[in-house]
């Protein structure tokens, strides 16, 4: 999709619950890239305020998102992969996504973006996950979704199946990485 010299970072983003972790996973598989899920990035003092239900601070995410362009610029030393990969994570305001630039370089951000009605029925049907339900209110209240000016931004609506949202997605990275060669 792209150079052989260019590493392909991508972020899945969107609020919890939008199906971040099943499409950067899907993702994975399809480009053989090493994908990280942004919820392991996170410092313990960060999972335990989520569990507990309190909504995180800007001060809370600052290190965890260095942390995420930190995976997607570190070369796998270990494998045949050039740097770059796969992170799921919110990135809900455009300072956050900002900041990524920043540190990353060229990221594509992919969107999932749905109603909240669909992404609550989703996060309350999980078993395990230490993000609430409850907490979905204070992450659409956060979430600055994606203007125009973003252009290394790709929206992909979830209400389709999995297989046709990884299918967008790889078609919409595929014109994204054209466009770039042009």
């Amino acid at each position: 999709m792209q150079p052989e010299d260019t590493p392909l970072r991508i972020i899945v983003m969107g609020v919890s619950g939008s199906g971040k972790s099943t499409l950067a996973q899907g993702l994975s598989n399809s480009l053989q890239l090493r994908m990280k899920d942004g919820d392991e990035l996170h410092l313990p003092e960060s999972v335990e305020k989520m569990r507990a239900g309190i909504p995180l601070q800007d001060a809370d995410r600052w290190p965890w998102l260095d942390r995420i362009a930190d995976y997607l610029t570190e070369t796998e030393e270990t494998s045949a992969q050039h740097a770059g990969g796969i992170v799921a994570c919110s990135a809900l305001k455009r300072a956050y996504r900002d900041r990524i630039r920043r540190h990353a370089g060229a990221v594509v951000f992919l969107f999932l973006d749905g109603s909240p009605e669909v992404i609550r029925q989703r996060m309350q049907a999980r078993v395990g996950h230490y993000m609430q339900a409850g907490l979905l209110d204070s992450q659409l209240q956060t979430l600055e979704k994606p203007t125009n000016d973003e252009t290394d931004v790709i929206t992909l609506q979830i209400d389709q199946s999995v297989a046709a949202i990884l299918a967008q997605a790889l078609e919409g990275l595929k014109a994204s990485a054209l466009k770039a060669l042009l």
